[in-house]
C-alpha cells in the first residue's frame, strides 16, 4: 500500500493561463505537467453546486499542449481518468475553453471544445461521450488568437465565442447551422489581447478584456429592443454594434457596447477574471467583481460603485521589492473571499478577505517551492529541516510548521538563503546552520545561518532557542543583504541595521531625491512567511569563498565530523576531474586526488570517516582510505585503497549516485544502465596499499536508469539494510538486502515497495539532466527531481517490524494542510464551465 506523500514543495513556471480555481479544487499548471490540488477549506462535491441549473460541480477538464494535441479529461476521486485526445493542429496548443451544451434536437449533453494554437488557427470541437468531432476551423492567416471564451447570448441557446487577438481586436463568432459565424469585431485596445472572460449578469453578458496597452475593458452584450421608442437626437448615447442570429427559427438583434474602461495598471495586463457564482445559505449570489493581474507586480479587484454604478478599484494586492517580474495570472476562490496569483518566476502569492473589515486583504501561507529543476538536497544534521539548490538559482529551506493549537505538522518553505545568478548545483552541511553551495561557477561559496532566521526557526518549528543557539557563536549577524551592485550575501549586526524610514524620507526617495538602499530588517515569526518575505529577509551571509577548481562546480560532500569537504568540478580531462579536499576550519586547500578521466558525478564519505568513495562519469569509482596521521595536529592524507576500470566496473553506463551502508563494510553504486551494484567488505584495518574489491552480492537489475542509491542509517529487524533507489521515470523503490553467502545468491535482494508514479513525475534527459535523489535521515527519506518539486516520505514502522511480503510507506499530508494530490499529464489546463441554461 502506497498513500500520498508527507510532503511536497513545487512552484509554478513562466506561464500565463496556467491557474483554475474551482468549488472544491484549486487547479494549477506548471509548464509541462497538470497538478490538481485540492484547496484547503475544501467541501463535499455533492454540498457545492458548480453553478446555477446544476447540482454537481464541474468534473471534466482540458489540456492543451506542446505535443499539438488537446486531451479532454474526467476527474473521479481526485484522479484524472478517461483521457481522449483532439488531434489536428499543426503547432503547439497554447489556450482551451470548454463550455456544456444542450441541443434542441438531441437530450445529450454535449461538451464544446475550443483551442488555439501556433499554426494561427482556432479549432471547434464537440465531444459526445467518448466520441469528439471537428466543427470547424477558423483561420487567422498570420495572426494569432492569444484568448479565448465561450458562452452563450442572453436568452437563448446560441454559443458565442470571444478571441482576443494580435492585432488589438475582439473578435464575436455565433454557432449558427453548426458552424461559427464572425458576427462582430471590437476595437479599442491598443496592444496585444492578453484575456477575454464572459459572465452573464441578468439578462446582460458582459465580456471582460485586458490587453498589453495596461487597460482593461468591460463591453456589455445585450437584446436590442424591437420597441418604436422616440429618441431625443440631442441626447448622447453609447456606440453600440449590432448583429442578428437565429435561435429556434427565430431572429434576433443583439447589440455590443462599451460599458467601460479601467485604467489602474501601469504594465500590460496578463489576465482579467469575474467571481465565479455561488451559493450561500441555499441562495445563489451574483457579486459583479472583476479581478485583474499584471506585469507590475499587482492585482486589482474592481468593482462598480452601489449608488453611481462607476466601476471603481476597490482593493489592490501584490509584491513590493525583489526579483520578481510580475503576475502572469490571477483567480478567485468559490465565493470570492481569497485571491490568488502566480508571478513570473512561478511563485504563488494567496490573499484573505478579512471578515470583518471587507476592504482589508491580508497575505495567507501558500505552497512554494522552486520552479525549475532541483538539483541537490541535504538534511540538517538532527534531521528537523532540509535545505535543496535548483537551476532556478536559489537555495531554499524546508522546515516543519508545528502549531501550538493543532496536532498536525505541515512542512513549509521558511527561508531562502541564496538567490544567485548562476544555476546552482550541489550543496552539503557543515553543521547544522551552515553548508556550502556550488553552482555553475568555479567557486564554492559558504553560508552560516543569522541569528533572525535561528529565532524565526524556532518559533517555527517548536524548539527551544537557548537549546538550539548553546553551540551557536555569540556574535552571530542578525541576518543579510545583497548591497547595491554588489554579488555576495553580507552580513548585516545589531548596529549595522537601519532605522525605519520616517513619512519625509519615504516621499523624497519616492520623488527621487535621494536614494535609500532597501536594508534587511530584523523579524520574528510565527508561521511561515509569505513570498516577498522570502525574496528579501531570509539570506544567509556568504562567510567563505574556496577557489581551486577549473570549470564547474559540479557534486560536494562533507564527512560525518564535519573536518572535510570534498568537492569536484565538470571535467572532461584527468587534471580536471580531480577531488580537492578542504579544511573546514582554515578553509584550505588539504589535498587533491586524482584519479577519474571525467566528471565525478558523487562522493560520499564512508560513516566512520576512513574512506571516500567517488563514482564519475568515467563508469568507474575509486576508494581513498584515509591514513593515520602522527598528531592531530597534521591534516589528514587519503591514498587509493581501491577502484575499478571499464572491464572491472559491471557498470556499462554513467554512474551515477552512491552511498554506504552504516557499518562501513559495503557500499552501494547506481547506474543509467539499471543496475544496482554491492562491493565490500571493506576492511579500515587492513594496511595494504591497493585492494581488489569486487561485487559481494547479485546485480540488482531494478528495469529502469538508476538515478540515486540512498541507505537507511538504520536496520531492518532481520539485521538487512534498507535501500531506496530513484529511477530516472520518477519512480523509487525500496529493497533491502543481505549477503547471503551462498552461490548463486538466492534471496539476498528483497522488493519492498515502490512509489506510484502519479507521485513522481517523469524526467526526461535529453532536456537535462535527470536526478532524482533520496536522502535517508532517521526514518525518513526526502527526494527531490530534476523537474522541480521536492517529496517528504515517512518509512512505516511496518517495514521494521512487519512482514517483508507487505511493508508500506506512510504518507501524512502535503504542505498545504489538504493538498492531497499531484496529477501528471501535460500543459495548459481549463475547467470546463458549467453553463446549463
Amino acid at each position: 500500500m502506497v498513500t500520498p506523500p508527507e510532503s511536497i514543495a513545487y512552484s509554478g513556471f513562466v506561464n500565463r493561463m496556467a491557474a483554475n480555481w474551482l468549488e472544491t479544487r484549486m487547479f494549477i499548471f506548471f509548464r509541462d505537467r497538470i497538478s490538481l490540488v485540492p484547496s484547503w477549506n475544501a467541501v463535499a462535491p455533492s454540498e457545492f453546486p458548480a453553478v446555477a441549473g446544476t447540482t454537481a460541480p464541474s468534473t471534466e477538464l482540458v489540456s492543451g499542449g506542446s505535443d499539438n494535441q488537446v486531451i479532454h479529461w474526467e476527474i473521479e476521486d481526485n484522479q484524472l481518468l478517461k483521457a481522449v485526445y483532439l488531434q489536428g493542429h499543426e503547432g503547439p496548443v497554447y489556450v482551451v475553453h470548454a463550455v456544456y451544451q444542450r441541443r434542441t434536437s438531441d437530450p445529450a449533453l454535449y461538451t464544446l471544445i475550443v483551442s488555439a494554437a501556433a499554426d494561427c488557427t482556432v479549432r471547434l470541437w464537440s465531444k459526445k461521450g467518448s466520441e469528439v468531432t471537428c466543427l470547424q476551423t477558423l483561420n487567422f492567416g498570420n495572426g494569432f488568437a492569444l484568448a479565448l471564451c465561450l458562452s452563450f447570448l442572453p436568452n437563448t441557446d446560441v454559443p458565442i465565442l470571444a478571441c482576443g487577438n494580435d492585432d488589438c481586436r475582439i473578435d464575436l463568432f455565433a454557432q449558427q447551422n453548426d458552424q461559427f459565424q464572425k458576427v462582430l469585431s471590437l476595437s479599442g485596445h491598443e496592444d496585444w489581447i492578453r484575456g477575454v472572460e464572459w459572465a452573464a449578469f441578468g439578462k446582460d453578458l458582459f465580456l471582460a478584456s485586458c490587453s498589453q496597452d495596461c487597460l482593461i475593458r468591460i463591453w456589455k452584450l445585450y437584446i436590442k429592443s424591437t420597441s418604436l421608442e422616440t429618441q431625443d437626437d440631442d441626447n448622447i448615447r453609447l456606440k453600440e454594434n449590432t448583429f442578428t442570429v437565429e435561435n429556434e427559427s427565430v431572429k434576433i438583434t443583439f447589440a455590443v457596447s462599451l460599458e467601460t474602461v479601467l485604467a489602474g495598471h501601469e504594465n500590460w495586463v496578463n489576465a482579467v477574471h469575474w467571481q465565479p457564482v455561488f451559493y450561500k445559505d441555499g441562495v445563489l449570489q451574483q457579486p459583479m467583481r472583476l479581478l485583474s493581474a499584471s506585469m507590475d507586480k499587482t492585482m486589482i479587484l474592481w468593482a462598480p460603485d452601489e449608488e453611481s454604478g462607476v466601476w471603481l478599484e476597490q482593493v489592490r494586492v501584490g509584491e513590493v521589492g525583489g526579483n520578481t517580474l510580475g503576475f502572469y495570472d490571477c483567480q478567485f476562490n468559490e465565493d470570492g473571499t481569497m485571491i490568488i496569483a502566480h508571478a513570473f518566476h512561478g511563485a504563488l502569492h494567496l490573499w484573505k478577505q478579512n471578515t470583518v473589515n471587507s476592504r482589508e486583504w491580508t497575505p495567507e501561507i501558500v505552497i512554494s517551492g522552486h520552479f525549475d529543476g532541483v538539483q541537490d538536497l541535504v538534511w540538517d544534521p538532527e534531521g528537523e529541516f532540509i535545505i535543496t539548490v535548483g537551476t532556478d538559482q536559489t537555495t531554499r529551506l524546508f522546515a516543519p510548521w508545528k502549531r501550538k493549537d493543532q496536532s498536525q505538522v505541515t512542512w513549509h518553505e521558511i527561508a531562502r538563503p541564496q538567490i544567485h545568478g548562476y544555476e546552482l548545483k550541489c550543496l552539503t552541511m557543515i553543521n547544522r546552520f551552515q553548508f556550502v553551495s556550488g553552482a555553475d561557477e568555479k567557486v564554492l561559496r559558504v553560508f552560516s545561518a543569522p541569528r533572525n532566521f535561528v529565532e524565526n526557526f524556532c518559533a517555527i518549528t517548536g524548539q527551544s532557542l537557548n537549546h538550539v543557539l548553546c553551540n551557536q557563536d555569540s556574535d552571530l549577524p542578525e541576518g543579510a543583504t545583497v548591497p547595491a551592485l554588489g554579488l555576495s550575501n553580507k552580513a548585516v549586526f545589531q548596529g549595522d541595521i537601519a532605522s525605519q524610514p520616517s513619512d519625509e524620507e519615504e516621499l523624497l526617495t519616492s520623488t527621487g531625491f535621494e536614494y535609500q538602499q532597501v536594508a534587511f530588517q530584523p523579524s520574528i515569526l510565527t508561521a511561515p512567511p509569505t513570498e516577498d518575505h522570502l525574496l528579501q529577509n531570509t539570506l544567509w551571509p556568504e562567510v567563505q569563498k574556496l577557489y581551486g577548481h577549473g570549470y564547474e562546480i559540479f557534486c560536494v560532500t562533507c564527512n560525518n565530523s564535519k573536518t572535510l569537504l570534498a568537492s569536484a568540478c565538470k571535467a572532461a580531462k584527468k587534471e580536471h576531474a580531480a577531488i580537492i579536499l578542504w579544511n573546514t576550519t582554515s578553509w584550505k586547500q588539504v589535498q587533491n586526488l586524482v584519479f577519474h578521466s571525467l566528471t565525478v558525478t558523487q562522493m560520499a564519505f564512508s560513516p566512520n570517516d576512513k574512506f571516500l568513495l567517488a563514482v564519475s562519469r568515467d563508469r568507474t569509482w575509486s576508494l581513498w582510505k584515509k591514513q593515520d596521521t602522527i598528531s592531530p595536529e597534521f591534516e589528514p592524507v587519503f591514498t587509493l585503497f581501491a577502484f575499478t576500470n571499464k572491464v572491472t566496473s559491471v557498470h556499462s553506463r554513467i554512474i551515477w549516485s552512491c552511498d554506504w551502508s552504516p557499518d562501513s563494510k559495503y557500499f552501494f553504486t547506481g547506474s543509467r544502465d539499471k543496475k544496482v551494484v554491492v562491493w565490500g567488505e571493506c576492511d579500515s584495518t587492513d594496511d595494504c596499499i591497493e585492494h581488489n574489491i569486487g561485487p559481494c552480492s547479485s546485480v540488482l537489475d531494478v528495469g529502469g536508469a538508476v538515478t540515486a542509491v540512498s541507505i537507511c542509517p538504520e536496520l531492518h529487524p532481520s539485521q538487512r539494510y534498507v535501500v531506496a533507489v530513484g529511477l530516472e521515470c520518477g519512480k523509487i523503490c525500496l529493497y533491502t538486502w543481505k549477503k547471503t553467502n551462498q552461490v548463486p545468491e538466492i534471496n539476498d535482494w528483497i522488493r519492498c515497495v515502490e512509489t506510484s508514479q502519479r507521485y513522481f513525475f517523469p524526467i526526461f534527459v535529453s532536456i537535462r539532466l535527470a536526478r532524482n535523489f533520496g536522502i535517508f535521515c532517521g526514518k525518513f527519506y526526502a527526494t527531490f527531481s530534476g523537474e522541480g518539486h521536492i517529496s517528504l516520505f515517512m518509512v512505516s514502522t511496518a517495514l521494521f517490524c512487519g512482514n517483508l511480503k507487505l511493508p508500506y510507506i506512510i504518507i501524512l499530508h502535503l504542505i498545504f494542510k489538504s493538498l492531497l494530490d499531484w496529477i501528471s499529464c501535460l500543459y495548459n489546463t481549463v475547467f470546463i464551465n458549467n453553463h446549463l441554461k
